[in-house]
């Protein structure tokens, strides 16, 4: 979305703090620096997304708008299948290569419609080996609070069953649980807190998902928590703290 993202997720990656990373095909942001991204050792996906036109035309539509029209069955499935196959388009240009997993900014991918006409391109485009998908159906949220463990439970209601038993249909992987949900609030303390409880509570196959971005001064709201989640995301002494309690990253296309 932004070159303070790119740079984050960069860091990261390098580091192996990441094992995939999401990418928006269409924001310029991406263009500039999938070159960077190509020769990493990490999954690199399409975030499918309908909600932020990032100064492209096509279908985008708030979030609540486009939940809405999906469920009433509302959107144009013509529009919506040309958009999932622009945004394959603009990742296999710019990395060379299909995308090694599919994912949805803000979830829509498994939404209806979405959905049905996600799975209709990748039958299309990628017989017999496709992308592995992500699945919202949350893990364990033992110790996490009641609010933050209801938005995960609403998430995954929007359509992780319908979605999971399409890609089984599909012949396709995916994660095996979902983590990482939560108000992005709270700065880097609550963060840490929070990514304690969901790797002690992670089982194989779990999918953590995070949102970081190179800290910088002057920024708030959602700006300053991704800052802070590259600040726990990158502190000395994690890797060795996830290798006492039996965890470490892999990539989902090696596992």
């Amino acid at each position: 979305m932004n070159a303070a993202i790119n740079e984050g997720v960069l860091g990261l990656a390098r580091a192996q703090r990441l094992s995939a990373v999401g990418c928006m095909s269409q924001a310029p942001a991406f263009r500039r620096d999938a070159a960077q991204l190509r020769d990493l050792d990490v999954d690199a996906g399409l975030h499918l997304n309908f909600t932020e036109a990032l100064g492209e035309s096509g279908l985008y539509l708030p979030l609540p708008r486009l939940i809405a029209f999906s469920y009433a069955r509302m959107l144009d499935a013509g529009r919506v299948k040309r958009q999932i196959e622009r945004q394959l388009d603009a990742f296999e240009a710019a990395m060379g290569r299909a995308p090694d997993f599919i994912d949805g900014h803000q979830h829509v991918h498994q939404l209806p419609q979405i959905r049905h006409a996600l799975f209709a391109v990748l039958a299309r485009r990628y017989p017999g080996q496709g992308p592995w998908l992500r699945y919202t159906a949350p893990g364990c949220l033992d110790g996490v609070p009641t609010p933050l463990r209801r938005k995960a439970r609403i998430i995954a209601a929007l359509g992780s069953a319908a979605f999971a038993r399409a890609a089984a249909q599909a012949g396709l992987r995916t994660n095996r649980r979902f983590l990482g949900v939560y108000d992005f609030q709270g700065g880097a303390q609550a963060y840490d807190d929070l990514l304690t409880l969901w790797l002690r509570n992670s089982c194989d196959g779990d999918l953590l998902m995070c949102h970081p971005a190179l800290p910088a001064g002057g920024r708030s709201g959602m700006d300053a928590q991704r800052g802070a989640e590259y600040q726990v995301l990158s502190k000395p002494g994690l890797d060795e703290w996830m290798s006492a309690i039996g965890l470490r990253i892999v990539r989902y296309a090696d596992a």
